[in-house]
């Protein structure tokens, strides 16, 4: 069964409304000199986050029958950062990964195995073992990973980890195609809706009594709540079929993965964690009731609303009759943004030099990135008071998949990340999560040590 959530080590602090505490931390950052030796700083508010992962447990918590075992996981790949992973883990948040890199990275921030979950369509020989020697559930993707499984497990039977299978419930797509999971040909997990398939999956727990778990994940961002649900759904009722057939309750946990959209067009933290116990609720009353340990995958809702971008403008030209603000922000930091900006839209906020909200009438204006492209761009003809060099742009909603997960176009550095919290006596405490990348760094990543291999 999925272990028992432990109660966080520090209660979280009440939030403060969200755009005073962003003035607050722009402000500090500049006073404080964060943008004076490098053009971008990245900013984590902490309490934020210890306040998300709150409301992800109340709202289980709130929901589930009193005892059921419920294990609420963090997606590594939504913000790869050792801090992250160990303030979560103190919130009483596992890991959910999906690579040898992000198991390294979960084992040292001190997630024990028991709390981690490897997920991942392309698992290795290797991985698998680890996992298995570890005692790390392993939900199984395919029919020849099963296999490998089979050939593992009757070398080393005597595991603590917890098995499963990934299925993927075929009920459709949401906005975003590449984060749609449950389409009818998806990568991910077995099918559920293919002829023959369901009475196949049903034949594979029955040979396996060592199989205990189902997983499913439908999507995250663009996928509604309803689709969500219907594919929990599908899987409890695949679930309940397992059991009936094994006469006995062989899967004890179902692991129903993440996804929760995030809001990027405000403050507000919608849907929340209790509007989606309530959609899982409604669509599969039976979940809660303690026939099953839960399992939860959630990344980009817990950390997204609680990152933030700043970029230093370095000039303004005007081409074509439109202004354009040049800045250190771009694809490096917000790749989905650029190269998909229907889908992943960004507010920008300005502030002057000292971190002073600017609130001049707005001016239709382009806000670009620092990279050799032209589509390198946050937003277009967006309606803002007219920016000048030395300025600085804010960008919200960045804490998951942003900047944490930086993508090295041009040889641009990965900038430095701070966490930031505000103490009772007042002021803003800012601490380092990352440091900037040295070009030192970036050479040697490029294989500056072996400049003359191809000689």
């Amino acid at each position: 069964m999925a272990a028992e959530t432990p109660q966080p080590t520090h209660p979280p602090t009440r939030p403060q409304n969200p755009a005073t505490l962003r003035d607050l931390a722009v402000r500090a950052a500049m006073g404080q000199g964060l943008l004076d030796s490098e053009p971008v700083a990245c900013l984590l508010d902490v309490a934020g986050i210890r306040a998300s992962a709150a409301a992800l447990t109340a709202a289980f918590a709130a929901a589930a029958a009193p005892g059921t075992p419920v294990l609420h996981t963090f997606a590594v790949k939504a913000a790869p950062l050792v801090p992250v992973l160990r303030l979560l883990a103190d919130a009483g948040i596992g890991c959910e990964v999906a690579s040898p890199g992000e198991l390294a990275l979960a084992r040292a921030a001190g997630v024990p195995a028991e709390r981690t979950v490897l997920d991942s369509p392309a698992k290795t020989g290797a991985e698998l073992r680890e996992a298995l020697a570890l005692g790390i559930a392993v939900n199984a993707d395919n029919a020849q990973e099963l296999q490998r499984l089979d050939a593992l497990l009757a070398t080393a039977p005597h595991t603590t980890s917890p098995v499963g299978l990934r299925i993927n419930p075929q009920t459709g797509a949401g906005t975003i195609d590449a984060l749609s999971t449950a389409t009818a040909t998806s990568k991910f997990g077995f099918p559920l809706r293919d002829p023959g398939a369901r009475e196949r999956l049903v034949r594979a727990f029955l040979d396996r009594p060592w199989l205990t778990r189902l997983h499913t994940h439908s999507g995250s961002q663009g996928v509604p709540l309803a689709l969500i649900a219907e594919g929990v759904r599908e899987v409890h009722a695949l679930a309940e079929e397992v059991n009936a057939a094994a006469g006995r309750r062989q899967i004890d946990t179902l692991d129903i993965g993440g996804g929760l959209p995030v809001n990027f067009a405000s403050d507000e933290h919608t849907p929340s964690y209790a509007a989606y116990a309530d959609a899982l609720r409604e669509a599969v009353p039976a979940l809660f009731d303690g026939s099953y340990g839960l399992v939860t995958e959630f990344g980009r809702s817990l950390l997204a609303k609680h990152g933030l971008v700043l970029a230093r403008v370095e000039y303004t030209k005007e081409t074509g009759g439109r202004p354009i603000a040049l800045t250190h922000a771009g694809v490096q930091l917000a790749t989905r943004t650029v190269y998909a900006p229907a889908s992943w839209p960004l507010r920008i906020l300005p502030y002057d030099a000292k971190g002073a909200p600017r609130t001049d009438d707005p001016v239709a204006q382009d806000i670009a990135g620092p990279a050799c492209f032209a589509g390198d761009l946050l937003a277009t003809a967006r309606e803002l008071p007219r920016l000048f060099p030395g300025d600085v742009i804010a960008v919200p909603d960045t804490g998951a998949y942003f900047f944490t997960a930086h993508y090295g176009y041009n040889s641009l550095p990965r900038p430095a990340v701070h966490g930031f919290t505000v103490p009772p006596e007042g002021g803003v405490r800012f601490t380092r999560v990352r440091p900037s990348q040295s070009l030192a760094e970036l050479v040697a990543e490029a294989g500056g040590a072996h400049r003359d291999a191809l000689l």
